[in-house]
């Protein structure tokens, strides 16, 4: 990008809309359990993306891991929103080694051609959802897949296509997984809290979006330790694709970049018609997460397992989570 071809901004007032048109954007990222952990601190021509500390599992994700993760989805919605309105931003990652809640910065260097694919990406963000019914018979198509692979790419992450006879070994840990976790009351209590009707208002997961059952399939879903009200069929993951979300660091950075990778490949799932369910339980645990890291021999570490599958588009399914309001994820300076 020629910066010096960009035409500055000079009306503080369209920038000013336009990063809170983005930090809006960012408030449909998916998130571990619905947490929405971000904050945005809006200066000027500049939105710097922050940890909310407060929404931060404690118990499931002590070292922020996933919650790192989920605000990098937050800051890849965020330049999507900003390169469809014709605005060039720079991003900077991790720019205080000091202050480790300040995630990331975008500044406006000016405005820009519009970027079409931006756009579209844009109008898929509030239709993305996670639907947790089980995936129909029909295959995943090739062409879709391979659209998403080469979406996380771009972000410096990458995708492993697991094989059908790693799917056991999956199933094993994520079973491990939530069986470990699930015999600790404080990781009881967390999870009722974030899925119970005690949530925090536009947070957490409702029943409308939990399975009435457990699902029958290979790779077990999450168990929210109850049921909830989803209509689910009695099929099975026999078509779902698997996928390991990997990269070539165990750090925040890393889990940051992660997190655009998902949602650039979410987007794109999403635009061709792909169903996307995080399964988060396998990386939650020490032994699991190194169990996945052996799955592709160790070249990468492991940020996320995702099943893609196709969903009955006649059944509306799943509903949408619920979000903050805008205003009370945006600090003005």
């Amino acid at each position: 990008m020629d910066i010096e071809a960009l035409t500055h901004p000079t009306d503080p007032q369209l920038a000013t809309h336009a990063l809170t048109e983005a930090a809006g954007a960012a408030g449909y990222a998916p998130s571990i359990h619905n947490t929405q952990p971000w904050r945005w601190r809006l200066t000027g021509n500049t939105l710097e993306l922050r940890l909310a500390s407060t929404r931060i599992l404690q118990v499931t994700d002590p070292d922020a891991r996933l919650a790192t993760v989920s605000c990098g989805v937050a800051l890849h919605h965020a330049r999507i929103a900003l390169s469809a309105q014709g605005w060039h931003a720079t991003v900077t990652r991790m720019p205080d080694n000091t202050d480790p809640e300040l995630l990331a910065r975008l500044h406006l260097d000016g405005r820009t051609p519009v970027d079409a694919p931006s756009v579209r990406h844009l109008r898929t963000i509030p239709l993305r959802h996670t639907d947790r019914r089980p995936v129909t018979s029909t295959p995943v198509d090739p062409a879709g897949l391979a659209a998403i692979t080469a979406a996380v790419e771009t972000q410096d992450t990458h995708l492993h296509i697991l094989r059908p006879d790693q799917l056991l070994e999956l199933a094993a840990a994520a079973e491990h997984a939530q069986s470990s976790e699930a015999a600790d009351p404080a990781w009881q209590a967390e999870l009722a809290y974030w899925t119970g009707p005690a949530r925090p208002a536009g947070t957490g997961i409702p029943d409308a979006a939990i399975p009435q059952h457990a699902t029958q399939t290979t790779v077990p879903s999450r168990d929210f330790g109850h049921h909830g009200d989803l209509p689910v069929s009695a099929g099975h993951d026999k078509m779902a694709v698997f996928v390991l979300l990997y990269g070539s660091a165990d750090e925040p950075l890393a889990w940051l970049r992660a997190g655009e990778a998902l949602s650039a490949g979410w987007l794109t799932a999403t635009e061709h018609d792909i169903s996307v369910v995080p399964h988060s339980a396998p990386i939650e645990v020490i032994a699991t997460r190194q169990a996945m890291r052996a799955m592709i021999a160790s070249i990468g570490h492991p940020y996320l397992v995702l099943r893609l599958g196709n969903t009955d588009p006649a059944d509306s399914g799943a509903a949408h989570a619920s979000r903050l309001p805008t205003g009370q994820i945006i600090d003005h300076a």
